[in-house]
């Protein structure tokens, strides 16, 4: 993907800026909750390459992607995620306001802010059909070698 992005070098910078956020997020949101809430919006974006992303990160810290349990923040992130891809205009009412009460304002802002980008990203993997990096092979869904 940025080898592609590259083509723009203001479009990469752009799209970069997913790292910025992650930074402004820590340590409010730790790396195996934003690797769900990512895993999450890449999920139901149906982005493989960013789907298999989250999932490396996850294996290569000992979890498995497919029989995770969540915890009550990850469970919210993760329904978060979800549904910010299903229609951002229906976000549940009870759902946003479990946020409202875990995280202070500039936090969730950061965390949609964040969400834009990981979705942003997940659009631009699937129109452009970015190549799928033959390091991501062994953890994509269905792997034998995970």
């Amino acid at each position: 993907m940025k080898r592609t992005l590259l083509h723009s070098p203001a479009a990469h910078r752009i799209y970069a800026e997913w790292f910025t956020l992650r930074a402004e997020l820590d340590p409010a949101v730790s790396d195996r909750e934003i690797w769900i809430f990512s895993h999450a919006i890449s999920k139901a974006a149906k982005s493989k390459i960013a789907i298999t992303f989250f999932r490396r990160a996850l294996i290569s810290k000992g979890f498995n992607p497919d029989a995770l349990e969540l915890s009550e923040t990850e469970a919210l992130l993760d329904a978060f995620g979800t549904a910010i891809v299903a229609d951002s205009n229906a976000v549940p009412a009870a759902l946003w306001a479990k946020l409202k009460s875990r995280y202070e304002t500039k936090v969730l802002v950061d965390l949609v802010a964040f969400a834009g980008i990981m979705l942003a990203t997940a659009v631009f993997n699937n129109v452009v059909e970015v190549d799928f990096d033959p390091e991501l092979e062994a953890f994509a869904e269905g792997a034998s070698s995970v």
